[in-house]
């Protein structure tokens, strides 16, 4: 009898990954993969612990399972990546029918764990240790579109960021071996993948932890190595420390026109005290040198952003240097967020948090700001003649086709959706702040 499984994916790129590779080790087992949970036999949540918020999601999802357990001891749930390494103990104790627990860095574990779990063990904990690195050994066989197709480059993070509970869930920073990385894009793109994005949580310190054999081989390296595979016409990555944005990455940009100019730089905060408390390790202006270092290079750059508001101790004028900051450096896009304490991290332990009422009206003052920025931006770009990745049918819109410009603008055109997965040139016809309109050319 052949066994079902299904696959949610909450949270980062990372998780959209992993969620790839475990379908790939699970048709590997001769499992088939199911669209229905009351077709599977296994339901698999690959996990986010970097807000309350999506912890909370995913508590409410796991809750469903109870009349589907109690009838017919089906499906049952295997948790996995972040939330499962900060609370699978607690979720196990408290949803019978999740059999699997395991953390970002077990998932090698996984699939043996789920089909032991199906003869009836279990439930099996699969717990990560901060420098041990259990993986699955197979990389996604395709891309996860069709065209597009992530490769994650680190593992775990050792910037300690005072807010963040990534280090903790994740564990220690570590690279991928350069031609293991090197063999999956040649295979990914062979598969038809014409854009690739590396992933790590600090993608350019990769390399910083190799031996001395290795020393002298960096995320530069790596960046012109992948782009220089015969068949890929786009690379990107994601995300960016400001500490450790180099020249010789920023060379390597220049020299290689594939490796888009779309370039995510979490400043988190405009103030010099709070990116201090928050343990970020530079201060605004380094932040804004390291901009318009970066826009010297790279004229036609599209630059987004991570900010916190409310973060401890956060007063009313450091929050406005926030403000200012959006309003001066005018990102293209800012991922915003009101600061969500996380169990475990120093913010979490201080006295001084901003009550959630205020941390919401600032978030709407960023939000606002932001959206007028983006607004005036998108629409000088109203005139202008883009090459696009078509990319797959557009959210809203019958007929059209959203893709992205090199500098990661999405762009919605009227297109057959056979074109996805090609280049293709658009003028801009109009604008809005979170996307452009295009005719193909």
């Amino acid at each position: 009898m052949k066994r079902t499984f299904l696959i949610f994916v909450y949270g980062c790129q990372m998780n959209a990954y992993d969620g790839d590779r475990l379908r790939g080790a699970m048709k590997d087992m001769g499992w088939s993969e199911s669209d229905d949970v009351m077709d599977s036999d296994v339901v698999i949540f690959v996990t986010c612990s970097i807000r309350e918020k999506a912890e909370q999601k995913v508590m409410s999802e796991l809750g469903r399972f109870r009349p589907l357990w109690e009838k017919n001891r089906r499906p049952f749930v295997a948790l996995l990546g972040c939330m499962a390494q900060r609370t699978g103990l607690d979720v196990a104790k408290k949803f019978p029918w999740v059999r699997v627990i395991a953390g970002p860095r077990s998932l090698g574990l996984v699939p043996m764990s789920i089909a032991s779990a199906l003869a009836g063990g279990g439930p099996f904990i699969c717990l990560d240790s901060p420098t041990e690195l259990d993986d699955l050994s197979c990389a996604p066989a395709r891309a996860n579109n069709g065209h597009k197709a992530y490769i994650t480059i680190t593992h775990g993070c050792d910037q300690f960021c005072s807010y963040c509970i990534v280090p903790y869930v994740r564990g220690r920073f570590g690279s991928r071996a350069p031609g293991e990385i090197l063999n999956e894009a040649r295979r990914l793109v062979e598969a038809g993948a014409v854009e690739l994005t590396l992933l790590g949580q600090n993608v350019n310190s990769y390399g910083k932890d190799f031996a001395a054999s290795k020393k002298n081989y960096s995320f530069a390296n790596l960046l012109s190595d992948v782009a220089s595979i015969n068949g890929l016409k786009r690379l990107r990555f994601t995300t960016s420390h400001p500490v450790d944005f180099t020249d010789d990455i920023l060379d390597v940009m220049v020299s290689h026109r594939g490796i888009c100019p779309g370039i995510n730089l979490p400043v988190q905060a405009g103030s010099d005290k709070v990116l201090k408390e928050m343990n970020r390790k530079y201060t605004k202006a380094q932040y804004v040198d390291t901009v318009n270092k970066i826009r010297a290079s790279l004229p036609e750059l599209g630059l987004t952003t991570d900010l916190i508001v409310g973060f401890p101790g956060e007063t009313d004028e450091e929050f406005e240097q926030s403000l200012k900051l959006i309003e001066e450096t005018r990102f293209d896009l800012v991922h915003s967020a009101a600061y969500s304490p996380r169990e475990g991290t120093p913010a979490a332990k201080r006295t001084d948090q901003v009550p959630p009422p205020e941390r919401a009206r600032r978030l709407a003052l960023v939000n606002e700001t932001q959206s007028r920025v983006s607004a005036e931006i998108n629409e000088a770009l109203v005139g202008r003649s883009f090459e696009v990745l078509l990319d797959e049918a557009a959210p809203k819109g019958e007929g059209l086709l959203q893709g992205r410009t090199i500098t990661d603008k999405v762009v919605l055109v009227k297109a057959n959706p056979a074109m996805a997965g090609t280049v293709r040139e658009a003028r801009i016809t109009g604008s809005s702040p979170w996307c452009l309109d295009g005719e193909l050319l």
